[in-house]
């Protein structure tokens, strides 16, 4: 069986291919390794993966709407799709909206019409995100509660993919799972997200910025976690709900709050540097506190995480001197 893997030189797009094919899968990887981070650190990733007969990569922007059409007719065995790529992070929403309209809402049309053309495909597995539930207050985050307030333009597209795959599914009647991450970290994570951030300005000895004068809370989820939670939804394609349709959504996040400050302490601890702190306000498109309630997930993929920050921080600091060459 083949799996169609997009944003496969990503930070979990990597992962998950590792992790298909230590099961046995075979994986078609898509990716047009974008310049909006380290191009070299994608490649690294993809470095790791190509030497594996299992996996095959094709360079490819899966908003071509052209190339994704010419492609089709040679995927007829691949069973299931999993799609990841998307223009990433909230602050860079607010400077090239565009981007995120483009990567996020055609691309992911363009890969519905993929899943509704390929008879072989038995379930369409897609990230969401944990930025959907807006300005929500009331924690921890359940897929119950109303997301149709958006406070960034990345929240909203991944808001839009949920709701075209619901049509999707209701129109064509393919299984839709949605999953909404929430802020993934590990061993080849990406450069714009904290823990790579803090690590790069602590070692270098320049001041780290926390937003809203350390008043902020995340639920930190480790990359093992998440890859886990993916194998499970791919694993038990969507049952009809009560109308019908095949589409649901997911919280996978690691069912605890940490303050910043916090997780700032553990990775000082696990760098042996102290961080030079300089508070800053709140940054337009943020929210001051996630936390994933994962009942749901439990109950329907067996989802369990089991990785705390005290263990996946020094685990991804040990990867983040080997790749830097740091002493």
């Amino acid at each position: 069986m083949t799996i169609l893997v997009t944003g496969a030189a990503g930070f979990i797009g990597s992962h998950l291919s590792t992790a298909l094919m230590a099961r046995g899968e075979t994986v078609l990887g898509i990716d047009n390794v974008n310049a909006y981070y380290s191009v070299a650190l994608k490649e690294a990733r993809l470095a790791r993966l190509t030497p594996n007969p299992a996996f095959r990569f094709l360079k490819a922007d899966i908003a071509d709407r052209a190339a994704m059409e010419a492609l089709r007719p040679q995927l007829g065995d691949v069973t299931g799709i999993v799609h990841l790529a998307a223009q990433a992070g909230v602050r860079y929403s607010l400077e090239n909206p565009y981007a995120y309209v483009e990567a996020n809402v055609m691309g992911h049309l363009c890969m519905l019409e993929m899943a509704r053309n390929l008879p072989s495909v038995k379930n369409f597995v897609y990230a969401s995100s944990s930025s959907v539930y807006g300005g929500n207050t009331k924690l921890p985050f359940s897929v119950d509660d109303r997301v149709d307030s958006p406070v960034s333009i990345y929240a909203a597209t991944k808001k839009a993919d949920e709701l075209m795959s619901h049509a999707y599914s209701h129109l064509y009647g393919f299984p839709a799972t949605g999953l909404r991450f929430f802020t993934v970290y590990g061993p080849w994570g990406r450069p714009d997200m904290a823990a790579y951030l803090f690590a790069d300005a602590i070692l270098a000895g320049q001041p780290i910025r926390v937003f809203n004068a350390g008043e902020m809370q995340r639920d930190f989820t480790y990359i093992d976690d998440i890859v886990a939670g993916i194998l499970a939804a791919l694993d038990r394609p969507a049952q009809p709900d009560g109308n019908g349709v095949r589409h649901r959504v997911y919280n996978l996040g690691n069912h605890r709050s940490e303050r910043l400050l916090d997780f700032i302490g553990v990775l000082e601890a696990a760098l042996g540097r102290t961080a030079v702190k300089q508070m800053e306000p709140m940054q337009p498109g943020d929210v001051p506190a996630t936390y994933a309630d994962i009942e749901a997930s439990r109950r329907d993929l067996g989802f369990e995480p089991t990785t705390p920050v005290s263990v996946g921080i020094p685990r991804f600091v040990e990867w983040y001197k080997e790749y830097h060459g740091v002493k």
